[in-house]
């Protein structure tokens, strides 16, 4: 009788994973995730989930919740899995674990063309810059330049970017991907200083997050990220939104 219950849930576990995967996403992270008009969901992060998923013959249903609830809303079980851009780091591996990663995005900071602005400590006192709350930009920019400009977090990166655009913010401080997105769309604007990767801050990589304990799932999603890497399916999907290789080293 055990071990009848066991083929049992065996089977239905095993449907279930097949069936459909619930991922979570932004939708307010272009070119990585954008909410458009009908609700739907474009970009980066959504046609790798739709190509892991293809792979591992599961279907995508995708969850937009903000960035600040993501891994709360991943540990009560609203999805299964986070595809945001989320870095990984050892203070969110405390509480969630990751695959391994499907890209690499340093930082840099964004300012307007006709600004004379730049990256010295002795000539940024007093500006402000705007940064996505509860990031790895935040918190690197906190504990790097907290005491020298005034910081404005904002709950998504695109509020942050307009408020630039529009002349209240001397600089945004971005992962690169986005910011090169940004600067595409307009051309008033500009990176400016250097890249920031240290892996202190930025950790090991961008990952997909996962409840702890669920192994199988994420050998299937490492496997996953493995076969289109190879296959061409990886390259084909980046040389939509970028020129360069986002997976980097």
């Amino acid at each position: 009788m055990k071990k009848t219950i066991v083929i049992i849930l065996m089977m239905l576990s095993s449907y279930a994973f097949s069936d459909k995967l619930r991922i979570g996403v932004e939708g307010a992270y272009p070119p990585f995730s954008q909410t458009q008009p009908d609700g739907s969901v474009v970009g980066f992060d959504i046609d790798i989930a739709n190509a892991l998923c293809d792979e591992m013959g599961a279907k995508c249903k995708f969850v937009i919740q903000d960035w600040d609830g993501m891994i709360p809303a991943l540990l009560a079980r609203k999805y299964d899995a986070i595809i945001a851009s989320m870095t990984i780091t050892e203070e969110r591996k405390k509480k969630v674990a990751f695959t391994n990663k499907y890209y690499s995005s340093p930082a840099k900071f964004i300012k307007n063309k006709n600004s004379d602005i730049r990256i010295l400590n002795s000539l940024m006192k007093g500006l402000t810059v705007g940064v996505q709350q509860e990031t790895i930009m935040d918190k690197f920019l906190t504990d790097n330049w907290g005491n020298i400009v005034k910081i404005k977090r904002y709950v998504t990166q695109n509020d942050a970017n307009q408020d630039l655009l529009i002349g209240r913010l001397d600089l945004v401080f971005s992962e690169i991907g986005p910011g090169d997105e940004l600067i595409k769309r307009n051309n008033k604007l500009e990176f400016v200083g250097p890249s920031y990767s240290d892996s202190k801050w930025f950790g090991s990589g961008i990952g997909i997050a996962l409840r702890k304990g669920e192994s199988k799932l994420k050998d299937r999603f490492n496997d996953a990220i493995k076969n289109i890497r190879n296959n061409g399916v990886y390259d084909k999907l980046q040389s939509k939104y970028f020129t360069y290789d986002i997976y980097g080293d």
